[in-house]
């Protein structure tokens, strides 16, 4: 078969069938999208607005929600726009876009969730240390730091796959231009190629999945040895909320991603792909603001005075 034009683009199976069940799910995405947008939204103006937000914790939870809400709008509008219209194409520019977004907030995301794990085991084990330790500098520099890793990282690998010869049909059974859903219309051998997707999912996942999974085996320790039971709660607190975060984002990437091809089906990767772009984003401010009583005191405090310069 000969290579097709890369002007041609590609064709998105998506994530709904054609049916009133698929509608039912097409509607409940769209919530979730909105809710994701509404909440991420609302935990960067609300870090912004309130000064007594303004400490590295909430500066690196503000980039989380910068992440999540580029995360979610870099997948769902397209989606939506194909379903509704009934055109699943998208352009070769269009899903190679698509893909470096997807690839650079995927990797910062990991590394910034390592960096929160980070910021709490020092303020929890190290108290006293902790305005050295996590300094504006140093926080500024592990968000610097994840952003560029992150796009350094998808540049290598969308420049890789979107010069490798498509000759198969153009249909990728997927509702966004994953990569590894990508490769399976590709007319070369691409195990170079998914040995360096290992690679990457290795370092940008695995490795920092264990340094979280270690500072909190060290916060574990350090509040069970703690003598005040507030201090106890705020800190199982605090760790649970994070946990439940890195759980629904870490474990069905790294199945996906650390998995050979012949393992996976298109069903499952997709079922997969949810949780980590389109769960995780809505869930991430739901838990960091519900859950967390600064938060909470800030929204108030915002409300109240919005509220007074009304009057």
């Amino acid at each position: 078969m000969e290579n097709f034009n890369q002007t041609s683009g590609f064709f998105l199976l998506g994530l709904f069938p054609p049916s009133r069940i698929g509608l039912c799910f097409f509607i409940l995405i769209v919530l979730i999208f909105l809710m994701a947008v509404f909440g991420n939204l609302s935990m960067i103006i609300l870090i912004f607005v309130d000064t007594h937000l303004h400490t590295p914790m909430y500066f690196l939870l503000s980039q989380l929600s910068l992440m999540d809400l580029s995360y979610i709008s870099n997948i769902v509008p397209k989606m939506a726009s194909n379903y509704l219209s009934g055109n699943k194409s998208i352009s070769f520019i269009r899903c190679g876009v698509q893909s470096f977004f997807f690839i650079a907030l995927a990797g910062a995301e990991g590394l910034i969730l390592a960096s929160m794990a980070y910021d709490r085991y020092v303020a929890i084990c190290f108290p006293l240390h902790y305005p050295i330790r996590i300094s504006k500098k140093v926080c500024v520099l592990m968000i610097t730091g994840s952003w560029i890793v992150g796009s350094v990282n998808s540049c290598a690998h969308t420049v890789y796959a979107f010069n490798i010869p498509y000759c198969q049909s153009r249909t990728i059974n997927h509702f966004f231009c994953e990569v590894p859903a990508m490769l399976t219309l590709a007319c070369m051998d691409t195990w170079v190629y998914e040995y360096t997707v290992f690679v990457s999912t290795t370092l940008l996942i695995v490795i920092p999945f264990i340094g979280i999974a270690c500072s909190y085996g060290h916060v574990l320790l350090a509040i069970f040895h703690m003598q005040s039971t507030e201090g106890k709660k705020k800190a199982y607190s605090t760790c649970s909320t994070h946990l439940t975060v890195v759980t629904f984002y870490y474990a069905p990437f790294a199945y996906t991603y650390l998995r050979p091809r012949s393992l996976r089906t298109p069903t499952e990767d997709k079922a997969l792909a949810v949780f980590y772009t389109i769960l995780t984003p809505m869930l991430n401010p739901i838990v960091y603001s519900l859950r967390n009583k600064e938060v909470m005191g800030a929204l108030r405090r915002v409300i109240l005075k919005f509220c007074s310069i009304e009057m």
